[in-house]
């Protein structure tokens, strides 16, 4: 077993779990017993991953994504890890750099700040320019990180094959998620693979009908200086968007105006990437977004994104919709609907839970609604049901989260609903008519052609099958079992009616016409086994209840 090896990082890992107190993995690498394991709590759990270091904190930054896994206060605990890693030296870095380029360093940038802009847990940004003059932004991965994620990836998949052995790792597949995470920490150190998911948001953010596309802002790829460790984007000038200072900003008219404004246009810009796109930037936390020095707002890191596909996309919808509604009955029909699962599930008992939930919100007006923590409730009754939720759903939620958390943050006056309410009434006004009504008039016109083309035929061979006596039936009624038991028992009893009354009309017969001794010794006896059923017979329905 992994954990019985003397290698350095695995008793550090061991350290730091009994450093922290989680009874639960000291009695897991005890051999003790575990068969009812407790997670730790939200904050033990963040410190434990904060004391694993760098890779730990991007496994509880994924971990944050997924609700359907964990509770909100988890999600919220985990939410708040940030990489506050110390820089690698510049020295280390610059011949890291000098790897990875077809072409000497001086032939590339004419400058390069040897002090990073932003350090993270993976990689770490540079400012430099390029030889013609054009500022870039140099984002180059931490020297041997690939080799830690490598040995903490083996140690991950070895702690879920313990707990896969428990009750809680086999209901929740433990070591699929594991073998998830590990491959998200490996994709993230591809550089090229970020690189095509910002070409891909800048295309799909170049034209809009909801919001001015110039007024977003992807930064540009170059190409031919980016590898799978160093990547090479535009420059842009401007500050995080909490700490940008919006027009006059002195309680003026200019600057509510110019708050909203931003605000409206980040609804627009993640309405259309969630529920038009299907492709979204996934971690849109204040650090990601920049206000520049124009006005204009960008998009920064998209490193984790999302996909929807069209289906997953109109059942999200009209989820708004019911939530909006406070429609517990449409929430539990939507939820299997997205689970796409064929297990069983109490259908009662799951819309009495979102009853519940939704009830809380009944008296609040729109305004007052957090609709993020709604969404995360929304989870938390899928999982009290054992209904498993796709893993982008949680990618979706924490948008959402962070999204409403941010606008909140800097426009206080914003109501998440009404921003989307035009989105949505477009959305569904597409899907009924579309872009173009008359095409769509043209499609249901072609659709009603071909139904009456095949419907005499049809009825034809239905009739045929009818006539022909070849027409085949297959009908399942559910709760038929106790009628079942009950009308065998009736005839179990009706049949020991009939038995008794036999023996008893025998027994009669012979007695009359009894001349020998053996004669009257049979219809004894047939008396005798009717009496003891008859007795039994009345005892078994006084015992029944059923008398009356």
């Amino acid at each position: 077993m992994f954990l019985t090896q003397t290698v350095p990082r695995q008793r550090e890992i061991i350290e730091v779990l009994f450093r922290n107190g989680w009874d639960y993995m000291r009695r897991l690498i005890t051999v003790g017993k575990a068969d009812e394991p407790q997670l730790p709590t939200p904050a033990v759990l963040k410190n434990i991953l904060v004391d694993l270091g760098p890779v730990y904190i991007k496994l509880g930054q994924l971990l944050s994504t997924r609700p359907d896994l964990l509770s909100a206060s988890y999600i919220e605990e985990l939410s708040t890890l940030q990489d506050n890693v110390p820089p690698v030296p510049w020295a280390d870095v610059e011949v890291l750099i000098r790897k990875q380029l077809k072409n000497p360093l001086e032939e590339s940038f004419a400058t390069i700040n040897p002090v990073p802009v932003a350090a993270g847990s993976i990689a770490q940004t540079h400012k430099a320019t390029l030889v013609n003059g054009q500022e870039v932004a140099i984002k180059v991965q931490r020297p041997g990180i690939d080799l830690t994620v490598d040995q903490d990836i083996a140690l991950i998949q070895g702690i879920a094959e313990l707990v896969a052995r428990t009750e809680f790792g086999q209901v929740n597949d433990i070591k699929a998620i594991a073998d998830e995470f590990c491959t998200a920490l490996k994709a993230e150190l591809d550089f090229t693979r970020e690189a095509g998911f910002t070409d891909q948001l800048r295309r799909n953010l170049s034209q809009s009908k909801w919001f001015d596309p110039k007024e977003i802002v992807v930064a540009q790829i170059y190409w031919e200086l980016t590898t799978a460790k160093l990547m090479v984007m535009e420059w842009l000038d401007g500050v995080p968007i909490l700490s940008a200072t919006i027009g006059n900003d002195n309680n003026g008219a200019s600057a509510v105006s110019e708050r909203k404004r931003v605000t409206s246009l980040l609804f627009a810009v993640f309405s259309q990437q969630l529920y038009v796109d299907g492709f979204f930037h996934a971690d849109p936390h204040p650090g990601n977004i920049f206000y520049l020095k124009d006005g204009r707002v960008a998009l920064l890191d998209c490193g984790m994104v999302g996909r929807l596909d069209p289906r997953t996309q109109q059942i999200l919808i009209e989820m708004l919709l019911a939530i909006v509604d406070l429609d517990a009955q449409r929430c539990a029909q939507l939820t299997l609907q997205l689970a796409g699962s064929s297990k069983p599930v109490d259908m009662s008992r799951l819309e009495n839970d979102y009853d519940r939930m939704l009830r809380k919100y009944f008296n609040l007006s729109l305004a007052q609604l957090n609709f993020s923590e709604v969404v995360y409730e929304t989870f938390q009754v899928a999982r009290n049901n054992n209904i498993r939720l796709p893993s982008n759903m949680g990618l979706y939620a924490k948008t959402i989260a962070n999204l409403e958390g941010l606008a909140r943050a800097f426009n206080p006056e914003i109501n998440f609903l009404e921003e989307i309410k035009p989105f949505l009434t477009d959305l569904f006004r597409q899907q009924l008519v579309g872009d173009s009504p008359v095409r769509s008039l043209l499609r249901t016109a072609l659709d009603l052609k071909s139904l009456s083309l095949q419907f005499p035929r049809q009825i034809e061979y239905l009739l045929e099958r009818v006539t022909t006596e070849t027409l085949q039936w297959n009908i399942t009624l559910k709760g038929l079992d106790g009628l079942r038991r009950t009308t065998d028992d009736a005839a179990n009893r009706l049949s020991f009616s009939i038995l008794v009354g036999s023996l008893i009309m025998g027994a009669a017969i012979i007695s009359t016409n009894a001349q020998t001794a053996q004669l009257s010794l049979i219809s004894n006896i047939l008396f005798a086994a009717a009496s003891l059923l008859g007795l039994w017979l009345i005892f078994s329905i006084l015992r029944s209840g059923r008398l009356r």
